[in-house]
């Protein structure tokens, strides 16, 4: 894998729609324990979730190339055959 920073300010959806749900919940989750617990580090590794699964971006997979909005998208997609058709 090579990190690319050219790809890594290039706004492309690259989360998918599964992924973007677990973000927002461990993201929320995260800044709730934060509050609790007065700390910093998990206060803003639960904003990163959250933002990440709000937009549907994240920089790192930018960075690596790496996209399962599209994954998803093809998954779901209903199969057509040329013998369905006639």
């Amino acid at each position: 894998m090579n990190f690319d920073y050219k790809r890594l300010v290039k706004f492309e959806l690259n989360v998918g729609e599964q992924e973007k749900k677990y973000r927002l919940y461990a993201g929320a989750g995260l800044v709730v324990i934060a509050i609790f617990t007065a700390s910093i580090a998990l206060l803003i590794a639960g904003l990163i979730f959250t933002a990440t699964g709000f937009t549907g971006w994240s920089p790192i997979y930018s960075a690596i190339g790496k996209n399962t909005h599209d994954a998803e998208s093809a998954e779901s997609a209903p199969i057509v055959s040329e013998e369905s058709e006639n």
